[in-house]
């Protein structure tokens, strides 16, 4: 029984611009065929299960050829997969969707388009430059800038293009850049009329350079502009000093590490990439339940001798609450007990399962929570303090000290796991790295672990250091990091507010 084939626009690179259709069609793919431009942040939202497969089709570096492609994707369709053939832009904007469109039929294999938000519109758009205006265009043409307009036959209509198009946008043009602007020119276009050209459109790496028809080629070659890269030409060009908004955010162009668990990493990550961030992921630690669950098991099933309940994370409260959940327990089984968190992240989350906490204290580390208390009367309490196997023992030693009786149970352990660290490490020797963020200690001690035994100053010259708090940072000075940045309150979003007045104070 043969499968079914989606041809999925990814969109320009932003993977916020995918489809809500094309999402899902990712979701639950057997197969996943993708390209160069195609973001590989969608590839996360794919099942554990499906096989991904790069193809390239980077400008003329193609991993694969067209042809190949074709027959991978009718091969795995046969075998009854429900294959995603991922595209970046539009499948059937130059993205040789038809073709594919085709190559089905002939085969016999189901297939639907999704339609992708397209690099000729978004790019421009980003840039700040509308493609039509009722002053300027009124109408539009998207060109291939990789055909050779120097050939004796040419499908392109130059003639029409130079007198009779209010803005034209030509896709894949850096190549032939000089010939494009050559040959409007020799068509009747006016030398100065305006044009940009628009890198790594939606991105974080995104630049724009801007000019004239005459001029354009010489601002490219000053900026060592590459490819990929849009070029619009047109009036409309000249609203983007007044339009102009992606490029003007405070961490524009800022590549940033960041260190935090996969699975949590997502605020931070989001955060830093609205203000104008790179970032990139190199998850130095995975949270996983503590495998001897006796000790939780045994707190769980006495529930009922405990007067409160402290925690110090929201992978506390996580785990904690999958626990309970798993042993067929709920939160009427801590009716009676008073809560603790130990920050606004750590209180929401508990506030997510119907509990509102009694104790917040004012800054967010252990000896915070020991002052919280002074004012309780815990003599004889029992207290029930689930949380990591690697956490420091100030708590409980300063609440037994005030005559609670304290159980310190291990609820989760945060293990080193090496993802991404190859890339990070090259990246670091190339000096193409701005700053590292440490969102915990353990984070710092995995992050250092994956680095060489010598040489850290030298690896880490000139690249600024983030750190959430101020036992992360004494962790970090510790094992050699100079510590630039130090958050006020020790959450996701003060440590982005710190950052963006390090770089514009």
């Amino acid at each position: 029984m043969k499968g079914k084939v989606f041809l999925v626009g990814a969109g320009p690179g932003d993977p916020g611009l995918i489809t809500v259709k094309g999402l899902e069609c990712i979701k639950q793919a057997d197969v996943i065929i993708y390209d160069f431009l195609a973001s590989e942040v969608l590839l996360r939202h794919a099942s554990e299960n499906s096989e991904i497969i790069y193809v390239g089709k980077k400008g003329s570096d193609h991993t694969f050829s067209q042809e190949t492609i074709n027959a991978l994707i009718v091969e795995k369709a046969e075998t009854g997969s429900t294959v995603i053939r991922l595209k970046g832009g539009d499948p059937f904007i130059f993205g040789r969707g038809g073709e594919e469109a085709e190559v089905l039929i002939r085969a016999g294999i189901p297939f639907e388009i999704v339609p992708g938000v397209s690099s000729a519109i978004a790019a421009p758009a980003y840039a700040g430059i509308p493609l039509t205006h009722r002053k300027f265009a009124s109408s539009v043409a998207f060109v291939t800038g990789h055909e050779d307009p120097t050939k004796n036959k040419s499908n392109i209509d130059w003639a029409s293009l130079a007198k009779g198009i209010g803005t034209i946008v030509f896709l894949m043009g850096v190549k032939n850049l000089s010939q494009i602007t050559e040959r409007l020119m020799s068509h009747g276009m006016r030398p100065d009329t305006p044009a940009a050209l628009v890198r790594w459109g939606t991105t974080a790496k995104q630049v724009t350079v801007t000019g004239t028809l005459d001029t354009i080629v010489e601002r490219k070659n000053a900026a060592g502009l590459k490819p990929p890269a849009v070029l619009i030409i047109g009036h409309v060009v000249g609203l983007r000093e007044k339009i102009k908004w992606f490029e003007n955010r405070p961490l524009m162009g800022r590549r940033i590490v960041v260190t935090r668990s996969r699975e949590q990493a997502g605020e931070l990550v989001k955060r830093l990439s609205d203000l104008g961030a790179e970032c990139l992921e190199c998850p130095t630690i995975r949270v996983v339940p503590t495998d001897d669950v006796k000790p939780l098991d045994k707190a769980l099933d006495n529930l009922a001798s405990y007067d409160w309940l402290i925690f110090t994370s929201v992978n506390g409260v996580d785990f904690f609450f999958n626990r309970l959940f798993e042993k067929n327990k709920d939160v009427r089984d801590l009716h009676h007990i008073r809560t603790a968190a130990i920050g606004p992240a750590t209180a929401k989350r508990l506030f997510d399962f119907g509990f509102k906490s009694d104790i917040v204290p004012e800054s967010y580390r252990a000896e915070s929570m020991v002052r919280a208390f002074a004012n309780e009367d815990i003599t004889g309490k029992k207290i029930l303090l689930p949380r990591a196997r690697e956490a420091r023992p100030v708590l409980p030693v300063e609440l037994t000290q005030m005559g609670a009786l304290v159980d310190d149970v291990e609820t989760y352990v945060t293990n080193a796991v090496k993802d991404n660290a190859d890339v990070i490490l090259k990246r670091l020797k190339e000096r193409t790295i701005d700053m590292i963020t440490f969102t915990s200690s353990s984070t710092v001690k995995n992050f250092r672990a994956l680095l060489p035994s010598e040489g850290l100053d030298r690896l880490m010259q000139g690249i600024t250091v983030a750190s959430i708090g101020p036992i992360t940072a004494d962790t970090a000075r510790n094992l050699g990091f100079d510590v630039h940045i130090l958050a006020e309150a020790y959450t996701i979003p003060k440590l982005c507010d710190a950052i963006v007045k390090y770089y514009d104070p």
